[in-house]
C-alpha cells in the first residue's frame, strides 16, 4: 500500500497478519508489564509511606485504615494490569487459530461433500466368498487353532 494514502492504517497491514498481530500484542504486552513493575513498586512505597503517618492521638492501627482505601485501588489497578496481559496473549493465540480454521475450512467442507455423495451414493456391496467345504478346511482359518493367549505365536490378537 501506499503510505501516503489517506487511509492507509499501520496497524490494518498487522491486523492482517496473525504473525505481525502476534509480534505487536507482544510488544504492547513487554511495555504493559515494564509499568506492571512500577505500579508494584509504587503500592509498596505508597504503603509504607501511609502506614507510616500517623496522627497525634492515633492508635496502632488508625494509619492502616487509612491507607487501606489508597492500597485497595492502586491492587485494583496491578490486578487490570495483570488481566490486561493475560487477554492480549489469549488474543494473539485465537488470531492465530482462527487463520488455522480459515485455512481449514475450505478442505472440511470438501470433505463434507464427499461424505454427503458416499452417503447419497452407497458403494455396491459384494456377496461374500462361498465357504469352504467342510472337508477341506485350511489348517490355518482363524477358528479355534490357538487355545489361549500365549498360543498365539506371530498372530496379532485383536
Amino acid at each position: 500500500m501506499n503510505s501516503n494514502d489517506p487511509n492507509h492504517s499501520p496497524l490494518r497491514d498487522v491486523a492482517q497478519n496473525p504473525e505481525a498481530t502476534a509480534r505487536y500484542l507482544a510488544d504492547v504486552q513487554r511495555v504493559l508489564l515494564d509499568i506492571g513493575k512500577n505500579l508494584e513498586t509504587l503500592a509498596l512505597e505508597t504503603r509504607v509511606h501511609l502506614r507510616g503517618t500517623n496522627v497525634e492521638g492515633d492508635r496502632w492501627y488508625h494509619a492502616r485504615l487509612r491507607a487501606m482505601p489508597v492500597e485497595k485501588a492502586l491492587g485494583q489497578v496491578l490486578r487490570n494490569l495483570n488481566n490486561l496481559t493475560e487477554g492480549l496473549e489469549k488474543s494473539a493465540y485465537k488470531r492465530r487459530a482462527h487463520d488455522e480454521t480459515v485455512v481449514n475450512t475450505a478442505k472440511d467442507r470438501k470433505e463434507k461433500e464427499l461424505e454427503k455423495q458416499r452417503k447419497k451414493n452407497p458403494p455396491v456391496l459384494q456377496a461374500a466368498p462361498n465357504p469352504p467345504q467342510q472337508g477341506a478346511q485350511s489348517e490355518n482359518s482363524g477358528y479355534g487353532v490357538p487355545t489361549s493367549i500365549y498360543d498365539l505365536g506371530k498372530r496379532e490378537s485383536a
